[in-house]
Formats: C-alpha cells, structure tokens, sequence
C-alpha cells in the first residue's frame, strides 16, 4: 500500500511540476497580459512570436512571463510549445546524399557550382512543327468519350 502511495505522489508531483516553467504562445495574434485572472487591466501586449513561460495556473487563466512584462491570459487564447527556439535547420555538407527513383539508378545531388554552367536555351515556336491541327470536339466524337 506503502509503495502505491509513493508512487502516486509522484506521479502527482511530476505532473504539477511539468505545467509550470513551460512555455506557451499565443493561438490569435497578439494578446493582452492583464493585472488579474479575469482581469480588464491590460498589463502590455505579448507579440504573436513571443513565447512566454508559464508561472501558475487557475481553472481558466494562466499567468505568464513575456518580454513585455508578467500578467494573465485566458487557457484557450494561448497553446503549448513543444519544441524550444532556434535554428531548426540541417547542416547536410558531410552527408552524401543518395535516393533512388523507381528505376534502379541512383540519384546523386551536384554541389558544384552552377554560375559556371551556361545553360541550354530552348525557346522555340513549337506552332512551326504541327503539320495539321487537331479538333478537340472531334478527337473526342472519334474516341466514343463524348
């Protein structure tokens, strides 16, 4: 009995402790902190890319740390962060890239440089080379698939 007791407590404890010092954005724009829980005081106005830590919560407000200042916004205004900021971008220059197309060929990706590659131009009146003209009407009629 001893033992599911403690374990229940922390459980409970881990639980209480993962709501606070998390952070949370705003889901609609820029919110307005208030003085209060409920509150129409406004304290500053968080930007929509500000993410702010969270300090306590209540039934229905949560009390949050921005850039701006310390206040309170309503539960449904703001969403959790998952993933903390930064770069979320991949460094690829030791990694050889391959894939493979259905086909069994590889496909490699060229790193050189493309300033010195002159190109193929390829504009041309393709209207020189229709010997006769095709009716859509009557390519349909001749099919069955009008």
């Amino acid at each position: 009995m001893k033992k599911i007791f403690l374990i229940l407590l922390v459980f409970t404890v881990a639980v209480f402790a993962q709501g606070k010092n998390s952070k949370v954005k705003s889901k609609r724009g820029d919110i307005d902190l208030t003085s209060a829980a409920g509150g129409s005081q406004v304290v500053c106005t968080a930007s929509f890319n500000d993410e702010m830590t969270v300090l306590n919560q209540k039934d229905s407000h949560t009390l949050v740390r921005a850039s701006c200042g310390q206040g309170w916004v309503e539960n449904g205004a703001v969403e959790r962060v998952i993933q903390g900021p930064g770069d979320k971008g991949m460094n690829l220059e030791a990694v050889d890239v391959v894939g493979w197309m259905d086909n069994p060929s590889a496909v490699f990706v060229l790193d050189q440089d493309a300033g010195s590659f002159d190109g193929i131009n390829i504009e041309r009146n393709f209207k020189d080379f229709l010997i006769n003209t095709l009716d859509r009407e009557q390519t349909e009629m001749r099919n069955g698939e009008n």
